[in-house]
């Protein structure tokens, strides 16, 4: 399906596809979905979410791993999304972090977006560059690498 236009995943879809729930679910929306070659994740920030009582309470910033976690996500409701419909659910996995970095804090009222376009795909595994943005600023990047399985 390299190419197409699949548009948006909203939280109903992003929740069909993947099995990550609250409060581990970092993505609210996938956007400009173009077959399995790239997309763009959106989560929105809030200090109601759990994290932020520990990390850290007087001065909350989201944690880098759970930016990456997002990124990853971002990365498998493209993947499945791509994928035609089957009868068996499949599971997206991590396979991979490679080069991350983090440049400036996400806090809350920021608005993220996860941008991944498509490195590799062989077989049921991907890999993604992923940058995390909030407005036009670079605030994170990496390349993560996805495992899909049937379930």
């Amino acid at each position: 399906m390299t190419g197409d236009t699949l548009g948006v995943a909203d939280i109903h879809d992003i929740l069909r596809l993947l099995p990550h729930r609250y409060p581990f679910l970092m993505v609210d929306r996938v956007i400009d979905m173009r077959g399995d070659d790239h997309a763009v994740g959106i989560k929105n920030i809030t200090v109601n979410e759990p994290q932020f009582m520990g990390h850290f309470p007087d001065n909350p910033v989201m944690p880098g791993v759970l930016v990456i976690e997002g990124m990853a996500q971002t990365a498998g409701v493209l993947c499945l999304r791509s994928m035609p419909p089957r009868e068996r659910p499949r599971k997206v996995f991590f396979l991979t972090i490679d080069k991350a970095k983090f440049r400036k804090p996400a806090i809350p009222g920021d608005t993220l977006e996860y941008h991944v376009d498509k490195i590799a795909h062989r077989r049921n595994m991907w890999w993604y560059k992923a940058e995390a943005k909030v407005g036009s600023a670079l605030i994170a990047e990496a390349e993560v690498g996805a495992l899909v399985t049937e379930d």
